[in-house]
This record gives C-alpha cells, structure tokens and sequence, in this order.
C-alpha cells in the first residue's frame, strides 16, 4: 500500500510540474515574440512583418550530479518572422526569472 502511494503522489508531482512549465513558457511568450520581432523587423527592414510562434520548449539547467544543478533554466521558442515578401526563422531564449530574452542568428547563419 505504502508502495502505491508513493507512486501516486510522484506521479501527481509530474503531473504538477508539467503544468507549471506549460504556464511558464506561456508567460514568457508574449516577451519572447516581441523581443525577436523587433530583431526581424530590423534584419528583414520591414516594420510591418509579423511573427508567429513555431515551437516552445522548457530547457532544464545541466545535472552534475544527484544533487547538484548547474545553470539556469530556459524558455526556448523558435519563432518566424514574415514580412515584405522575405521570411527568417530565429531562436529565441528567455531565463527563467528574468523578465528579458535574447533573439540569437536566425537559424542556418552566422
């Protein structure tokens, strides 16, 4: 009994945990789109292009060991850009706890 309790209340705990990346990387969405696509608007000198989002992830910090996490954690979206007939994809990360992001090269270039 004690044994499927356990489980339960780990499963529940993911199950929780789950959601709050989802509420997270929802969050920071509106500041991840806006920073890439004053970046786009820029690299593609159209101030009428759009972006959309593409895909999102929650990047977990890096594990040294059982105990111990070293970085921080992100929110990643890939994001498009389109505007006056030219379209660029860009990757954009946010910190989590941080209320700024960072539009890197769009995808393929230097």
């Amino acid at each position: 009994m004690r044994n499927r309790m356990a489980v339960l209340s780990l499963g529940v705990l993911a199950i929780a945990g789950c959601a709050t990346q989802s509420q997270y990387l929802r969050s920071q969405q509106p500041t991840a789109v806006e920073t890439n696509l004053q970046r786009g608007r820029f690299d593609l000198n159209c101030p009428a292009a759009t972006a959309v989002v593409l895909s999102s992830d929650y990047v977990q910090p890096v594990v040294n060991g059982p105990w111990m996490n070293t970085g921080v954690t992100r929110f990643e979206y890939t994001v498009g850009v389109e505007g006056c007939d030219k379209r660029k994809t860009y990757v954009v990360m946010c910190q989590e706890g941080s209320t700024t992001c960072f539009a890197g090269n769009p995808q393929g270039q230097q």
